[in-house]
């Protein structure tokens, strides 16, 4: 943690751990426990067997740089990342068998997607999907072969399938790692890992550390050094104050789209409900948003804003509760209760809270005895009020968070909201960086852009570096694309090209721009790929470039001639030469149309318009977005589409007739339409790339993916 923290690398902690005074001031850990009233027995007691965990999770583009630093500081031969072992799920190991048995796909997969998906820590068993899926049930009773493929399916669930790394553990060894466990190389890449999962590490007598990589820790610090470079400042994001109003508000509207622990429509309808006042609130609805204490939620709402609804089923509850309004909202609750008022020691705690988080039948019925027992026993409580206790406390004991935990993500949580709320461009930019590569994350950025008015361009060779770039204008400040996001664009040529801007100034033509960008990397492949997204526009029009590109690549090749002085077609214009002025031959300049498919094929996403915006108003009310259909349209059900055809692609069926598969997308996301070959003959003429339609069909959801089988087309 002194690693990071002397090289900028922002950090915090997970667990029991920030419940330690020491290891605060030490600066291991972020949270005063005072502050937060964590109880430091749930990290260590006198009773506890093993030793404490600390969970370190750094930002996830510096994790690789710690983990050698670890490799550096004490041996590469004493310093693993752990292994751990993939086993055959319920829904795999059907399909598997399935295969094996050389049955067709759709078999396997129809079985297996009549077995529900468990929880977080309850995975789904046959056995169980059996019991509580009544169709499954039927299936295997009067199906031979589904009955075989369940039977023998049975026989692999649970066993091991694979190894691979494990996201976080890392293993250090005070003597050769070889003493203690067996190593292999991670068969996905060249690092070394154990051939013991995490449990037998520690068996063999290793500690375990975990090193986490988090997304959203790199965001914040990519957001506070633009900040801080932009702003002449020095954030400190560890000493923020904790009572921003404007942080507040923008949770309570629900403004809470790349944030950490907080986004998401669930979540950001209780925020909104909730109006947060305070860090305790965001701890507590980061507790609380989750199977079990979810039903929570309402109460505690309702607490916050009239203090008269207020109760304690037992008055002494109050010095436990207060902070949260008598509602139980962290599993340190439970153990404190549990503790107090039934008599528990620390060990029987421990044991306590891993028998109710397993929810075993036989360990939750002696631990029910216990617990009413202890209560009447120390408390002098009568067995029906221990009794409503525990019928209180057992729906939420299995899915209970640390409050440790809960308040280290919780102010993670609000340093992201704050950092939204104060610097909104500065985080964006970041949020949009740590997403590159993935247009999903990329396009819901960008609406939310769109909603807080901060315009996002194109790449510009003079404005751009590698990554999202904030630009600030006296008019209005905006976002770019780095040269980075643009496809058939290596990052070398794109770091070349902003090392020579850095070095000797910006571009001022597009002859200029040639002559000085002397690098292999700068072939036809590239240069179209920078006309194409944008990148050349202040010096020329995107059609004439691409008309003039062979022209263009040849100057740039006899410029580069001229700079070793060898004879070339431009040697007698090698001294005073104005590039200004170099000659391109005119030609039809790019539709709109078509510039807004180039940036769609080499940044992902339209930017600079859409193609159905000149239809967004007969649009609007008179067909379903395409998200409204993936998130909340049955199979089955007849809807109508409206969209541009982004690709189509024909097939021919086993009668020799042609069908078709293509891509239709809105302003929302985009959707497999299917044209069986009667459909497809009627209305192929209306299919064409870039051809705004709309669509009558019945959606499907065969093979887990959404799709609609279309039954009739019209253009726009």
């Amino acid at each position: 943690m002194d690693f990071a923290h002397k090289n900028n690398i922002l950090t915090t902690i997970r667990g029991s751990v920030s419940g330690s005074m020491v290891t605060y001031l030490a600066g291991i850990t972020n949270v005063n426990p005072l502050e937060y009233k964590i109880p430091f027995e749930r990290f260590l007691n006198p009773e506890r067997p093993s030793a404490p965990d600390i969970d370190m999770d750094f930002a996830d583009n510096k994790r690789d740089e710690v983990i050698r630093y670890v490799k550096d500081k004490y041996g590469a031969d004493k310093v693993a990342q752990i292994g751990t072992f993939g086993t055959m799920a319920a829904r795999g190991s059907v399909r598997d068998i399935a295969r094996a048995l050389g049955h067709p796909y759709n078999m396997g997969d129809r079985i297996a997607r009549l077995i529900p998906i468990g929880s977080q820590g309850f995975p789904m068993t046959i056995n169980r999907a059996i019991e509580i899926t009544p169709e499954l049930k039927e299936l295997y009773e009067k199906e031979k072969e589904v009955k075989e493929i369940i039977d023998i399916a049975k026989k692999i669930e649970g066993n091991t399938r694979h190894i691979s790394v494990h996201a976080a553990g890392v293993v250090i060894s005070p003597t050769d790692l070889t003493d203690f466990v067996p190593l292999q190389f991670d068969p996905k890449g060249g690092k070394i890992i154990t051939q013991y999962d995490m449990h037998s590490v520690e068996e063999a007598g290793l500690l375990k550390f975990d090193f986490l990589g988090i997304k959203n820790l790199a965001i914040l610090a990519d957001a506070v050094l633009r900040v801080n470079k932009s702003h002449n400042t020095d954030i400190d994001i560890e000493n923020i104050p904790l009572d921003d109003k404007k942080t507040f508000e923008m949770l309570a509207r629900g403004e809470t789209m790349g944030l950490f622990q907080l986004n998401g429509a669930g979540m950001t309808r209780y925020l909104k409900d909730l109006v947060p006042t305070k860090i305790h609130d965001i701890n507590a609805i980061v507790a609380l948003y989750r199977p079990g204490p979810m039903q929570f939620i309402p109460l505690y709402i309702e607490r916050k804003h009239n203090s008269k609804l207020i109760k304690y089923l037992d008055p002494a509850f109050e010095e436990i509760l207060a902070q949260t309004y008598g509602v139980l909202v962290y599993q340190d609750d439970l153990l404190i209760i549990a503790k107090k008022f039934a008599g528990y020691s620390w060990k029987e705690v421990d044991k306590f809270r891993k028998a109710v988080g397993k929810k075993i039948p036989k360990e939750m019925q002696a631990q029910r005895e216990r617990f009413i027992n202890g209560c009447i026993e120390t408390n002098k409580w009568s067995k029906q009020k221990a009794e409503k206790v525990w019928g209180w406390i057992e729906p939420f004991a299995a899915y209970g968070f640390n409050k440790a935990h809960s308040v280290s993500y919780g102010k993670v949580a609000y340093q992201t909201a704050y950092m939204k709320a104060n610097f909104p461009i500065e985080y964006m930019a970041a949020v949009l960086t740590a997403d590159s590569g993935d247009i999903d994350k990329i396009s819901e950025s960008i609406a939310e852009l769109k909603r807080m008015k901060i315009p996002i361009m194109p790449p510009d060779i003079n404005e751009s570096f590698g990554d999202f770039t904030v630009i600030y204008d006296k008019n209005k400040h905006k976002i770019r694309f780095g040269l980075h996001s643009i496809k058939n664009f290596g990052e070398g040529i794109g770091d070349f090209i902003i090392n020579e801007r850095e070095i000797n100034g910006k571009f001022n033509s597009i002859s200029d721009f040639l002559k000085r960008i002397q690098n292999k990397n700068l072939n036809k492949k590239s240069l179209e790929a920078l006309i194409k997204s944008g990148a050349l526009d202040e010096f020329s029009e995107r059609g004439k470039m691409l008309f003039n590109i062979e022209y263009l690549l040849r100057y740039n090749k006899e410029h580069f001639e001229i700079a070793q002085n060898q004879d070339s077609l431009f040697a007698e214009f090698s001294e005073n030469t104005d590039f200004s002025k170099l000659n391109l031959k005119e030609n039809e300049p790019a539709s709109q149309t078509d510039k807004l498919f180039w940036e769609k094929e080499l940044l992902g996403l339209y930017i600079s318009g859409h193609p159905l915006d000149e239809f967004k108003e007969k649009i609007k009310d008179k067909y379903k977005t395409i998200k409204e259909i993936k998130m909340s349209m049955s199979s089955g059900m007849i809807i109508a589409v409206a969209g541009i055809v982004e690709e189509c692609k024909t097939i021919l069926t086993k009668k020799g007739d042609v069908m078709a598969f293509a891509r239709v997308a809105d302003f929302s996301d985009n959707i497999e339409i299917v044209l069986f070959p009667e459909t497809f003959t009627k209305f192929k003429i209306l299919m064409e790339r870039e051809k705004c339609i709309a669509i009558k069909g019945k959606i499907s959801t065969r093979n887990g993916g959404v799709s609609i089988i279309t039954e009739a087309v019209k253009e726009l």
